[in-house]
């Protein structure tokens, strides 16, 4: 076990990335294998959310929404431009991202990811695809961002460019870990 202790200083680069058009690749099609559903959550409550962030990002330092309040993560949630999408397969989630459309013309991927158990199944395409358009599918949306950072997964940078992001800022940060990071759980 690799274990990154709490209270560990990280240096990670952040990037910023934007899609000022609409992509030409079509809706994706349903990943094969067991079927799969994206489902929309309606006012969802903050521990199903963070529940999703804690199996998505706790082996990415993933920590900032711990030190929001419920109340106002809840506001945030059943905001009218903001939506929450899980990916589900076998009964459980997979994957979820978080749409936030909240300023004009601008829809952000406020969160994007898949829990550790689904990595390397060719799920990521089909969510990330999935969220673009959705994304793209809401009236007065002229351009989609999304940010990412060297502590995500490895391959998060090259698949939102993959999928017709281009980088258009990045700049370098550091943080101290509240919670240890366990790196051997982190798929390649």
């Amino acid at each position: 076990m690799t274990l990154t202790p709490a209270g560990t200083e990280l240096t990670y680069t952040v990037t910023w990335l934007e899609m000022a058009a609409r992509p030409t690749y079509p809706w994706p099609q349903q990943p094969t294998g067991t079927p799969a559903s994206l489902l929309k959550a309606d006012s969802p409550p903050a521990w199903f959310f963070l529940g999703l962030y804690d199996a998505v990002g706790r082996d990415y330092a993933w920590e900032d929404m711990y030190d929001r309040t419920e109340d106002d993560l809840t506001r945030w949630l059943h905001h009218p431009d903001t939506s929450l999408f899980t990916l589900m397969r076998s009964g459980w989630p997979h994957g979820f991202f978080m749409l936030d459309h909240r300023k004009p013309g601008i829809c952000d991927i406020a969160y994007f990811g898949l829990v550790p158990q689904a990595i390397g199944r060719g799920l990521g395409r089909f969510l990330l695809e999935s969220a673009v358009h959705m994304g793209w599918s809401i009236p007065g949306v002229e351009k989609m961002t999304v940010n990412t950072n060297s502590l995500d997964h490895p391959r998060a940078l090259g698949t939102y460019q993959r999928c017709g992001f281009s980088p258009v800022r990045r700049s370098d940060h550091t943080r101290v870990l509240k919670r240890p990071i366990d790196h051997s759980r982190v798929p390649t």
